[in-house]
């Protein structure tokens, strides 16, 4: 794996750092609703541009009996 030659200086490496900050914002912009949110993204609710597209995610409850668990251990 090829290696640096010679180490490069502080003043190199921090102005190369530097230029992070020329970054754009992210954009963002207003829903129906009036909440801020980024643009061609889905909502939390599973909304794309006013039509369901993935229903909201619903918790599993979880079952009693059925295979394996503590349960079997107690007969």
């Amino acid at each position: 794996m090829p290696n640096p030659k010679r180490k490069h200086t502080r003043s190199r490496r921090d102005s190369r750092r530097s230029a992070n900050w020329r970054l754009e914002p992210v954009a963002v912009s207003k829903d129906k609703e009036g909440r801020w949110h980024r643009p061609h993204t889905i909502s939390p609710d599973g909304f794309y541009n006013g039509i369901l597209v993935r229903p909201p995610k619903t918790k599993k409850k979880k079952s009693s009996g059925g295979e394996g668990g503590e349960g079997d251990a107690q007969q």
